[in-house]
């Protein structure tokens, strides 16, 4: 299994933390999100000890909202010490609405609205991670016709590939993200950031990229914003106290990618920035980081009936589910790769039936995975599980082709209980005038 939370009980039944994952599919319908609440907690704790074993007491892991947004994930965060980093008004409200303390959240975004500004101060959100210079002038303004002296971060850009997936790099120079250090617009909108009468720059953030396998990305790009931080020291005799090095430790979605050990990674980052800092003669900035698909990615899964199985002699093979892209647009979108299994028959003979596992929407192009290996007496009513499906699934599902979202079922010692209920006909319709 690619998980240690995963296993096959004595029914030839998958489960998730110990609880038969087919008895959940009865029992709530599918398509089906399942989380292991215990594996959350585990990975949070993981961030939590680690970064303050590292980089001191005042280290704190920021969970990235996008991966998972749902009011149980913000109280689930909160009660394990951990801060967030929100990119919409729609997450921050969601994470209020469960008292998390947002002077712990981030606010990021490349394009926030005066909407977004106003209503984040109005609710005491602790730092906006600012990307640009009018958004700057934006929160400047709104702050002061608050009063408010609003503390921000700004999104630097080091201009290093991280040799991960085109679509999730963010931190070349050409991203839409951030302002560019090697541009010199990285120094201009810091000085500005200074000069701003309801500002108070507390910091820097970066973001290299998503599923990352090794520490080399986050120390390249240490290295690169810890420069950044002496030549604003050194020019503008400013202090930065807060360094934020964003997110992108991976997971495996498949048994031939490798396993991080976590916290020995980040005593790695950690060694290098602190002996880097002594060279440059600067003091550590409280260090953030922010682990998303990692905290929540392995702790989920989802679960689908079967429905058509479609031969195509010489051609291919397609087994249809009753979810897809509505509840799973990553393969659409990048072609994600996920490992796949027969949930009600994990005994079954040795797979020999090679599929695509299509989704149910009118489109060609709803595809869950290719070239996927099942049994080849696989019919209707069989259960598919779509394994490491706890980040961008439920936080990316869409009412496309007006299809109801799944449900999130949450599993905590054994216990299963709903964190999110599914969505009827009548919810699918309820803005409707």
């Amino acid at each position: 299994m690619i998980c240690k939370n995963l296993s096959v009980n004595n029914d030839g039944h998958l489960t998730l933390s110990g609880v038969d994952v087919v008895e959940l599919a009865q029992k709530y319908g599918t398509p089906l999100y399942i989380y292991d609440e215990n594996r959350i907690r585990e990975r949070c704790r993981t961030y939590v000890d680690a970064m303050r074993k590292a980089f001191g007491d005042d280290a704190l892991p920021l969970y990235a909202s996008k991966a998972a947004s749902f009011k149980q994930i913000y109280r689930i965060i909160g009660e394990e010490g951990m801060g967030t980093d929100l990119v919409s008004s729609g997450e921050l409200y969601t994470a209020a609405s469960v008292g998390f303390p947002l002077e712990k959240a981030y606010f990021h975004s490349n394009n926030k609205t005066d909407f977004d500004i106003a209503y984040a101060i109005d609710e005491g959100v602790g730092y906006f991670v600012v990307d640009n210079v009018e958004e700057l002038d934006a929160i400047d303004r709104i702050a002061g016709e608050r009063g408010v002296n609003q503390k921000v971060l700004l999104r630097i850009t080091p201009g290093i590939d991280p040799h991960t997936y085109a679509a999730v790099a963010t931190g070349k120079v050409d991203s839409k993200f951030g302002s560019a250090i090697e541009t010199g617009q990285a120094e201009q909108i810091s000085k500005y950031a200074t000069e701003l009468k309801n500002i108070e720059l507390c910091g820097f953030h970066c973001h290299v990229g998503s599923q990352v396998f090794d520490s080399d990305v986050f120390i390249r790009a240490s290295e690169i914003m810890l420069d950044f931080v002496a030549l604003m020291k050194k020019k503008y005799n400013f202090d930065t106290k807060i360094l934020d090095l964003g997110g992108g430790y991976g997971v495996r979605y498949l048994k031939e990618q490798p396993e991080i050990d976590i916290a020995a990674n980040i005593h790695e980052v950690a060694s290098f920035m602190k002996a880097h800092c002594e060279k440059l003669g600067i003091e550590m900035p409280a260090i953030r980081m922010e682990p998303g698909r990692s905290i929540v990615a392995d702790a989920g899964l989802t679960v689908y009936t079967a429905g058509t199985v479609k031969r195509i002699p010489g051609y291919k093979n397609y087994v249809s589910v009753d979810g897809g892209m509505a509840d799973n647009p990553r393969y659409a979108l990048y072609g994600s790769p996920y490992t796949i299994c027969l949930a009600n028959r994990m005994n079954a003979t040795v797979p020999t039936f090679k599929c695509t596992i299509a989704g149910r929407c009118c489109e060609s192009g709803d595809l869950i995975q290719e070239n996927v290996t099942l049994p080849g007496d696989i019919k209707r009513g069989d259960m598919i599980a779509v394994l490491t499906t706890g980040a961008y699934n439920y936080s990316m599902a869409s009412n496309y082709n007006r299809l109801g979202k799944p449900p999130v079922i949450m599993l905590r010692d054994g216990r299963d209980y709903i964190a999110v209920k599914r969505e009827s006909l009548a919810d699918i319709c309820k803005n409707d005038i």
